[in-house]
C-alpha cells in the first residue's frame, strides 16, 4: 500500500523531530571539545562557541604530559574489565534462579526483597568505609569493586528479561537429560544477548565514570582511577608536582580550556565503545517489559 501524502508528513516530521534531538545532544561534547582546543583568552573571554577560536593543542600538551595520567587509565581500564565482569557474572548467577516460578524455587520472594531492600536502605559511608578497611582492601582494585559488586538494578531487570523467554525452551533441554547449568549457558545467555549487552554497557559506564570511591578507598595517588585523577587535578591541583615544562604550559592554558580538555578525554572511551553496543542497546530498550 502506498504512502499517503498525510503519512509522508508524518514521517517528515518524525525525522526532523529525532534530527533536532541528535543536534541537542551534539552541541554540548562540539562546545566542550571547541573550548579544549581554542586559545586560553578566547575561552576565558567566553568567545568560543561550536568551533575553535585562535586553534591550540595546549591544554591537551599540558593533560597529557603527566605520567599519572596514563597510570590513572591503566587503573581504570583495569577496574573496567574487572568490575564488568564480576558484575555480569553475579548479576547473571542471581537473575536465573530468581526468574523461576515460586514451585520450583519456594523461596524465591524472600530472596528477591533481600535484594530489593538493599536499594531502599543504605548502610552509610562510615560503615562502609570501615567495612573495606577492616577487610583489607584499601589501596586495592577490590575496593573499587566488591562493594558494588552486585548491581541489583540490572539484576532485577534481567530476572524480568529471563521471565519473558518461552519455558518450552528450557522444558526441551530439561527433556534431553540436562540441568539448569545446561539450560542458563545454552539457552538463556543466548537468547539475551541484546539486554546483556544492555547491562554490560551500563556496567561498564559506571565503572569508567565513578571518581568518588577512588577517593575514599586510594591512599595513594597512583592507585587512583582516572576519573579520581582528573577530579583531583581540577578542584586541588597540586603546582609542587609540576615541572618547569609544565608549569610553562599552564601559563597558556586557561582554566576554562584545561578542564574542557579533561572532560573530553574523560568521556571519549565511552564514546568509542558505544557505537559498537548501539544495535544491542536499541534491542534492549524494552529490557524486563511484559510481552503479550
Amino acid at each position: 500500500m502506498s504512502s499517503t501524502w498525510s503519512r509522508k508528513v508524518f514521517i517528515g516530521c518524525n525525522y526532523l523531530l529525532l534530527a533536532a534531538l541528535a543536534v541537542l545532544c551534539l552541541v554540548p561534547l562540539l562546545h566542550v571539545l571547541a573550548i579544549s582546543l581554542s586559545a586560553s583568552s578566547a575561552s576565558a573571554a567566553g568567545l568560543v562557541k561550536l568551533w575553535p577560536v585562535r586553534f591550540t593543542w595546549k591544554s591537551y600538551e599540558f593533560v597529557l604530559s603527566k605520567q599519572e595520567f596514563f597510570t590513572s587509565i591503566g587503573v581504570s581500564v583495569k577496574r573496567l574489565l574487572v568490575g564488568t565482569s564480576v558484575n555480569m557474572l553475579l548479576t547473571i548467577l542471581i537473575a536465573y534462579p530468581l526468574s523461576k516460578e515460586p514451585h520450583r524455587f519456594r523461596y524465591r520472594a524472600y530472596y528477591a526483597w533481600f535484594f530489593v531492600l538493599t536499594i531502599l536502605f543504605h548502610g552509610g559511608l562510615v560503615p562502609l568505609y570501615m567495612t573495606v578497611n577492616l577487610t583489607g582492601l584499601l589501596d586495592t582494585i577490590w575496593a573499587l569493586v566488591l562493594p558494588g559488586a552486585v548491581p541489583v538494578f540490572n539484576m532485577l531487570l534481567l530476572l524480568h528479561f529471563f521471565r519473558n523467554l518461552p519455558k518450552e525452551l528450557e522444558e526441551s533441554v530439561f527433556i534431553d537429560g540436562a540441568g539448569y547449568w545446561r539450560a542458563l549457558w545454552t539457552i538463556y545467555i543466548p537468547l539475551s544477548s541484546p539486554a546483556l549487552a544492555t547491562l554490560t554497557l551500563f556496567c561498564m559506564v559506571h565503572h569508567w565514570n565513578s571518581w568518588f570511591d577512588g577517593l575514599i578507598f586510594m591512599n595513594a595517588p597512583q592507585h587512583y582511577p582516572l576519573q579520581s585523577y582528573l577530579q583531583t587535578m581540577i578542584i586541588r591541583l597540586n603546582f609542587s608536582s609540576i615541572s618547569e615544562k609544565e608549569l610553562e604550559l599552564l601559563q597558556l592554558v586557561s582554566d576554562r580550556s584545561f578542564k574542557a580538555a579533561q572532560i573530553f578525554l574523560g568521556a571519549l572511551p565511552i564514546l568509542l565503545v558505544y557505537p559498537f553496543l548501539q544495535k544491542y542497546f536499541v534491542k534492549g530498550m524494552v529490557l524486563g517489559s511484559v510481552k503479550q
